[in-house]
């Protein structure tokens, strides 16, 4: 080999190693997170659906089959109110500026509250069937729900003016996500894909496969770089938003239902339970399954790697939903148990 070849070689070997070496370091150096747990809120006579911040921390909601979603106030778990609906609640959503709650219910409408007296503000109608997921635009403008009649539909939120409806999906869409710039609309479906739209035209951008089984929920990273998403086959998935190419997958050994980022976009927080598969889970989204579950499968997980922080005890049932809040302070889990586990998170 010439000697200017096999110094190039020597070089790039060495840039290589290099590399590796600050991205081994890196690694060994971030932060570590741990959970402890906080309190348990009790209050809900059903399982819960979904839990969620409101963007200053101050309230955490909660949304159940009881066909209530409950305020309570996070420095001391206190009930601060009760929204009462017709049907079982199935998912919910604050709106940026905090003043706005959004709910899907069994009943196949999408509801806004006024978040400081939990009056109806505006019933959103149009789908056909039960609304599975709901979200705000990160501007507040716009919000998009997702359900049983396999479509996504965009709301104008100031005067419930149906936008757009988004068809595509061959069956349940379980969960929608606008990314953080508001650019795209995100959903995941029964069908084991994840669809990619643009907001503003509804244009399909593409379609992620290799799922092997139902997409049960997504989220987007706080950079719209990555997409998280999780499901019956174990495994929550990592991809580039850019080209939808696979980034990671995260292996546990349950059937995960729920993941969310951090606000900082370093740790990954998921729910779900230890055995079942997709029949028990359309009981289970139902909430006629029969409880006793070998839950307890709240995992906390470092992003750069996909290492596994922590796993958390502390439900006797499965773990439908997760949330963390924007002060990095707090990590709230609720599922099949009824029981609304705060964790206080430790850096």
């Amino acid at each position: 080999m010439p000697k200017n070849i096999r110094i190039v070689s020597l070089l790039k070997g060495s840039a290589l190693a290099f590399c590796l070496s600050l991205s081994v370091a890196a690694a060994a150096q971030a932060p570590a997170l741990k959970a402890q747990l906080y309190r348990r809120i009790a209050g809900h006579s059903q399982p819960l659906r979904q839990v969620a911040f409101s963007p200053d921390a101050q309230l955490l909601a909660t949304s159940s089959v009881d066909s209530t979603v409950k305020l309570w106030r996070v420095s001391d778990g206190k009930l601060v109110r009760t929204i009462k609906h017709p049907e079982g609640v199935t998912s919910i959503a604050f709106s940026p500026d905090g003043q706005w709650l959004v709910s899907g219910s069994y009943d196949a409408t999408v509801k806004v509250w006024r978040v400081r007296d939990g009056t109806l503000a505006r019933t959103l109608k149009g789908h056909a069937g039960t609304v599975w997921s709901v979200a705000f635009s990160p501007d507040g403008e716009r919000i998009a729900s997702s359900g049983e009649d396999k479509t996504i539909k965009i709301w104008r939120a100031g005067d419930a003016a149906l936008l757009n409806t988004l068809r595509g999906h061959g069956l349940n869409v379980w969960s929608v996500a606008f990314s953080p710039d508001g650019s795209l609309v995100g959903s995941g479906s029964f069908d084991k894909t994840i669809k990619l739209w643009r907001t503003d035209t509804g244009v399909l951008v593409r379609t992620l496969t290799g799922s092997g089984e139902a997409v049960v929920r997504i989220d987007f990273s706080p950079d719209g770089q990555l997409l998280a998403s999780a499901g019956d086959d174990k495994l929550i998935r990592l991809w580039r938003v850019s080209d939808g190419a696979p980034v990671r997958s995260l292996a546990g050994s349950d059937h995960v239902y729920s993941v969310a980022f951090s606000r900082d976009g370093q740790w990954l927080a998921s729910g779900g339970r230890a055995r079942g598969n997709l029949a028990t889970l359309w009981q289970q989204i139902f909430g006629n399954r029969v409880l006793g579950g070998n839950g307890k499968t709240v995992r906390l997980w470092r992003v750069s790697d996909g290492a596994l922080q922590q796993e958390l005890s502390g439900h006797s049932d499965d773990v439908g939903s997760v949330a963390l809040s924007s002060d990095g302070n707090w990590l709230a889990t609720g599922g099949e148990d009824k029981i609304v586990n705060l964790w206080r998170l430790l850096k």
